[in-house]
Parts: C-alpha cells; sequence; structure tokens
C-alpha cells in the first residue's frame, strides 16, 4: 500500500507542476515537439496511435498532424472494458468524436479497428529509466505490453518538462517506454 500511496503523492504532485503551464507555454510545448518530430524514421503507411488529451495533458495533436502529412495513418484509443487493453480505432484530423468512458473523447464505432505500430502515450509522471506513472487504472500498461506481443515498435511517452521526477516507484507489470519526448529534450531508454 505505501508504493500506492507513494505513486499518489508522486502524481498529484506532477499533474500539479503540469497544471501550473499556462496554456499557452502548453501550446508552445505541443509545437515544439511536433516541430522536431518522432526520433526515428516513420514508413509511409504506419499507424500511429495518439490520444484525445484530457485537462493540462500534453497534446499530440499537432505532432499526429505533422505524422499524417508524411503518409502515417492515425488512430485513438478507446476503452473497452475495466482490466481490458485499450483497442485503437482510426482517426483523421478534424474528426468529430464522441465522449467515451471516462468522458474521453474517441472515434465513434464506424471506424475501422487498427493496430498501431507506434503509441504515443500520455503519462502524469516519468523518469530517465523509462517509467511512467499513469492515471492508476493500468490501461496503457496493458496495452503496451499486449502489443509489443505483435506489431507495435514503439512506445514513446509525451510531457512537459515539469512531469520529468527522480524515480517512478515501478512495479513488475509497469510498462517501459522507449522514448519521452518534451519540450526540452528527446530521452531514449532502447539501451538502458
Amino acid at each position: 500500500m505505501s508504493l500506492l500511496r507513494s505513486k499518489a503523492g508522486l502524481r498529484a504532485a506532477a499533474i500539479a507542476a503540469r497544471e501550473g503551464l499556462s496554456p499557452e507555454q502548453r501550446r508552445a510545448a505541443a509545437q515544439a515537439v511536433a516541430a522536431r518530430g518522432l526520433p526515428f524514421a516513420v514508413a509511409h503507411g504506419a499507424v500511429v496511435a495518439g490520444y484525445a488529451p484530457i485537462r493540462s495533458e500534453f497534446d499530440p495533436m499537432p505532432l499526429l498532424r505533422r505524422l499524417a502529412d508524411a503518409g502515417a495513418r492515425l488512430a485513438l484509443p478507446v476503452i473497452t472494458g475495466r482490466e481490458q487493453p485499450l483497442q485503437f480505432r482510426s482517426f483523421s484530423i478534424g474528426q468529430p468524436l464522441e465522449r467515451g468512458p471516462l468522458g474521453i473523447r474517441q472515434p465513434t464505432v464506424a471506424s475501422a479497428q487498427l493496430v498501431p505500430e507506434i503509441l504515443l502515450v500520455p503519462l502524469a509522471a516519468f523518469d530517465r529509466s523509462g517509467h511512467r506513472i499513469g492515471y492508476g487504472a493500468g490501461y496503457y500498461d496493458r496495452s503496451i505490453e499486449a502489443l509489443r506481443g505483435g506489431n507495435l515498435t514503439v512506445a514513446v511517452g509525451l510531457a512537459f518538462a515539469v512531469q520529468e521526477i527522480d524515480a517512478v516507484p515501478a512495479l513488475p507489470h509497469d510498462a517501459v517506454l522507449d522514448y519521452v519526448l518534451t519540450e526540452t529534450q528527446t530521452f531514449d531508454f532502447r539501451s538502458s
């Protein structure tokens, strides 16, 4: 239980730091990451799954727009049930979205289901070992684990620099990210 309390405290502090950024700072950070792009080549037609940001989360849409312009196919996550990995449905910039579980915007059921090769991951906090703290439900940990058994080649966390912490108290089931991109730096954890 103390590990869970520790994660909850770190999550709350990182989210408070993120919420301390102005809307202009958050927009500028998203634009900076989009301008830099991903630190690896993305094949034409590759499926990149992003997310619809909630509250003060890092906005992946400028980066997704750049990737789509370069020929990537986009997807967004859909929650199908507790304790289940996420599903991913086809998405295009500007497409109307519906409210799903937890109030998160998602593509409609009419959108085709896709399997991402590259997964952009929201987070509350991260460390320099590639560990992340999410929101506690484990959707992304389960999804990364399931996808790494198939097509997924890269899991990329998107965060503001203020969300970096010294160490995430990671558990064995916590998925490690391949990269984290912030407005100031690209962290590569593949060789760690």
